[in-house]
């Protein structure tokens, strides 16, 4: 896996995405909106790794779409180019939400716009005490349903907090993140802190980690009853697997149980 468009390095079995233009804050292309949901999409078939971590280079997470080489194109383009490209958007977001992989976004400095949606899209959020998020696509003249916003910002920080957010453009602090439960935790070492817990989490039972994320996903559609039915499904396949029956001899033994995923 080499791509063109970010950085991706290995730190044992967590992978590392930075995006790298610092000069500029990070922002978007098209070419590395793309690259990206391909990139998430194809991580199914990344069995070594456990864990990602997305980052930004340079002290800022993403400043989001660039203004010069996408929101100057966009303003030329024909119904069906803008409606691709939107679709393009949301796909990056579905590949993220479907990857097997927890996904971490350790948020410094400026995390906007799109930049924002990908922090959003993450299972868990680390901020620094410098991040700050702002949801900006009303500066622009478009609507706050951008890549999933109404939807799943609602689900973070609650219908009336996401819709200040939304409606104004404002940034939210790190602490407001925090208190909202935007972020997860607030740390001076975000990328190091972020990196930990992906370790922590690549230790684990990955294919459990897995199901729970696909089922915190899925359930937000059913009912409490089918959600129930949903649960006991999966959590009756994983009591098959050999990971379970090495957490309970580890216990008998009075050991840490040394999980592999199968």
């Amino acid at each position: 896996m080499s791509p063109k468009h970010f950085n991706w390095r290995l730190e044992g079995k967590v992978g590392v995405i930075t995006l790298n233009r610092p000069e500029r804050k990070n922002p978007l292309t098209f070419e590395s909106y793309g690259e990206l949901r391909d990139f998430f999409g194809n991580l199914h078939n990344e069995k070594s790794v456990k864990a990602i971590v997305i980052t930004g280079a340079g002290g800022d997470f993403s400043s989001g779409g660039d203004v010069h080489e996408i929101i100057g194109p966009l303003t030329k383009m024909s119904p069906p180019q803008l409606l691709e490209f939107t679709r393009m958007t949301g796909d990056l977001v579905k590949a993220m939400r479907r990857c097997p992989q927890p996904v971490i976004a350790a948020v410094e400095g400026v995390c906007a716009g799109a930049g924002a949606i990908l922090a959003m899209a993450c299972d868990l959020r680390y901020g620094s005490p410098s991040a700050r998020v702002a949801f900006l696509f009303v500066r622009v003249g478009l609507a706050g349903c951008d890549m999933g916003a109404c939807a799943i910002l609602p689900r973070i920080i609650g219908q009336g907090r996401a819709a200040e957010l939304l409606f104004t453009g404002r940034a939210m602090s790190a602490e407001e993140g925090l208190a909202w439960g935007f972020f997860n935790r607030i740390s001076d070492r975000v990328l190091e802190a972020s990196i930990e817990t992906a370790k922590e989490l690549a230790s684990g039972p990955t294919l459990a980690h897995a199901v729970t994320k696909k089922m915190l996903h899925e359930e937000w559609n059913v009912t409490i009853e089918q959600a129930i039915d949903l649960e006991a499904v999966a959590q009756a396949k994983l009591m098959e697997t050999k990971d379970f029956r090495r957490a309970y001899e580890a216990f008998a033994a009075k050991k840490k149980p040394e999980f592999q995923g199968d």
